[in-house]
């Protein structure tokens, strides 16, 4: 333990380029490979690792912020259950509506990636 081996090290600058880089072109991925632009998606919803992460990439996209789901602030980064977590919150509080176009966006452990889109 005084050596500091045994403690868990991230290169915090080096995983959030990586992980908006991403997760910005695999949404960008699944977007043209649907024939879709982000003025056809009425809602966003990304993996809740850190509002930086989500924000930038919202940006690099020309999403709005408001059109973009975001519960980081009341449960902090669930890890694996962010998107169901996500999708249950904005389906009962209306942000999903049926007929609607959802994306999907997902960077986690080990540097994996991914996306989805959709159609309610």
């Amino acid at each position: 333990i005084t050596d500091k081996k045994y403690f868990i090290k991230m290169s915090g600058n080096a995983t959030f380029k990586v992980a908006v880089k991403r997760m910005t072109d695999v949404i960008r991925e699944a977007l043209g490979a649907n024939e879709l632009s982000t003025e056809d998606v009425e809602l966003l919803v990304p993996h809740q690792a850190n509002q930086r992460i989500i924000s930038a990439v919202a940006e690099r996209l020309k999403f709005p912020m408001e059109k973009v789901f975001m519960n980081i602030h009341k449960y902090g980064n669930t890890s694996g259950a962010s998107i169901p977590i996500g999708l249950d919150e904005a389906r009962r509080s209306g942000r999903i509506k049926s007929g609607d176009t959802t994306m999907l966006g997902v960077v986690g452990a080990g540097l994996t990636w991914g996306s989805a889109v959709i159609k309610w």
